[in-house]
């Protein structure tokens, strides 16, 4: 894994593409001889270090002095900045407008009012047709400052035509902050606790949503509006595990933007994020033939020409495609076959190192654990849940924490490691005390392993078959189902019980799959 300094001139420098550093060498010269010298000097060995050195880049560039050195990389982080506003203005439609915002405060500033108006209602026109309504607010503020102090003449009944403009987008705008707030605050309580744990959660979190959900007209609504709309109900049934009523609005989500394609390329990020929650209610459900639908349709997407390859939705495509792909392997309970795929994602984990948040590793380190697992390699299975467990933030997703002690109790067990078995237990142990929530499928499943060893070769299979039908009477309470979303348990059971491999058993259970 790679060690990249936190230095922020040094990541910029190093997340350009090579076109992106011609322009900027480029734009540089246009600054001033002696000043883009200067600027290109220090750009180009900060390009060429593997590691952020300051003595090193002293000793490339020696015309600069260690004293000047912290003005020079500001100085340059904004040159940096203002290169690539210029280089990707044309594949960013609200930079444009931006761009055509200040124009008009130029034109303003001259007192060419008229040419000043007809700017800001191009850039209104263009920012309600791309469902940018703050742009369009900024325009027509700005429009209603000319309008109040100058007698332009532009056109009669111009004050109501702008005062009524402002408030219909305010209330949109307005609108479409409130439900992305709901959205945000569902999707933090999930990265916190994880799905309800408890009837007691489902009920906070069912009060929580029916309190801050505003009454939307959706007939009426804006884009965003409804796909904010869409989300937040996405986040809360995804939080309460009602499955069915997360994929209908995962569905609505995407639908949304098959009934408007020419958002996919000016919002790819929202159109993936909802492929991918739909993806995950299906892999819930378990609906195998619309899963695949679905992946394949985002793999379709991930090859169209006519999108923008930007390095955020290349992150995003990575992050989805390979997630999803590991959960189809395992609905097929193909592990083996999955493995294969594990080399490509190191790299590409490696890769996007900036970019992926702790939370989004850990996922994928117990997915990877997981396959390893299902294949029979325990002893792999087991160095990739140390990661998850020697992360030392374990406030991050407790419940993962926890899976990945199980886990590793489990493959310990698989392995015959008596003795790290029993050091394991104590650990598991440990950890239980210390969460806030225990639910049953963890408490029982610790029990059977903690007392394993008491039991005879001949009393194995029947205690196997004892804890499968307590674990089974334990999933039909909806309360208690999530844990299985991490770890299928009572496949393993089945496994032992008929000394076949975990893989075999859910392959088994694939076939009856719609």
């Amino acid at each position: 894994m790679s060690n990249l300094s936190p230095d922020p001139v040094f990541q910029l420098i190093k997340s350009l593409t090579r076109s992106e550093k011609r322009h900027f060498r480029l734009f540089t010269k246009r600054q001033g001889a002696t000043q883009g010298l200067k600027f290109l000097q220090l750009f180009d060995a900060l390009d060429s270090l593997e590691q952020y050195d300051d003595e090193k880049i002293l000793e490339q560039v020696t015309s600069i002095k260690k004293v000047q050195l912290p003005n020079l990389k500001a100085n340059l982080y904004r040159q940096l900045l203002a290169s690539l506003r210029i280089y990707h203005t044309g594949q960013n439609l609200d930079i444009q407008l931006q761009e055509q915002l200040g124009y008009a405060r130029v034109l303003y500033n001259k007192g060419l009012y008229q040419q000043c108006l007809k700017m800001l209602d191009k850039v209104k026109a263009a920012a309600r047709h791309a469902q940018l309504q703050h742009i369009a607010l900024t325009a027509i503020d700005f429009e209603k400052q000319i309008e109040s102090q100058y007698i332009t003449r532009s056109l009669r009944g111009r004050a109501d035509q702008l005062s009524d403009e402002a408030v219909e987008l305010a209330l949109h705008v307005s609108q479409a902050h409130t439900l992305s707030n709901l959205a945000l605050r569902l999707y933090g309580l999930y990265l916190q606790a994880g799905h309800a744990k408890t009837q007691e959660d489902a009920t906070r979190f069912s009060a929580f949503f029916r309190d801050n959900l505003p009454v939307v007209d959706l007939t009426a609504a804006s884009f965003m509006e409804k796909l904010y709309y869409y989300q937040a109900h996405v986040w809360y049934h995804y939080l309460v595990q009602d499955f069915k009523s997360c994929y209908r609005y995962a569905q609505k989500w995407v639908d949304l933007f098959e009934d408007s394609p020419e958002m996919k390329y000016s919002q790819p990020s929202l159109y993936l994020k909802g492929m991918h929650n739909l993806l995950a209610a299906l892999f819930n459900l378990q609906y195998y033939t619309k899963f695949e639908q679905v992946l394949q349709d985002m793999e379709r997407f991930a090859a169209d020409t006519n999108r923008r390859d930007t390095p955020n939705t290349e992150v995003l495509l990575f992050l989805y495609i390979y997630t999803n792909k590991i959960n189809l392997y395992f609905m097929r309970g193909e592990f083996s076959e999955g493995v294969n795929l594990v080399p490509d994602l190191l790299r590409n984990l490696e890769q996007y190192e900036l970019q992926l948040d702790p939370h989004r590793r850990l996922i994928f380190y117990f997915k990877i654990a997981s396959l390893y697992f299902g294949s029979g390699d325990n002893h792999t299975a087991i160095k990739y849940l140390n990661k998850i467990i020697n992360y030392t933030d374990t406030n991050l997703r407790e419940d993962i924490q926890c899976f990945a002690r199980i886990l590793r109790l489990i493959a310990y067990y698989e392995e015959g490691d008596d003795y790290a078995l029993e050091l394991q237990v104590r650990s598991v142990y440990r950890f239980l005390g210390k969460m806030n929530d225990q639910q049953q499928m963890q408490v029982e499943i610790f029990r059977f392993l903690r007392n394993l060893g008491k039991v005879t070769p001949q009393e194995l299979r029947p205690a196997f078959m004892t804890l499968k039908e307590k674990l089974t009477s334990i999933a039909e309470n909806p309360a208690e189902r999530r844990p299985f979303l991490y770890l299928d348990i009572i496949s393993w059971l089945e496994s032992k019980i008929e000394r076949i491999p975990v893989q075999e058993v859910i392959r088994r259970k694939f076939r009856q799959l719609k």
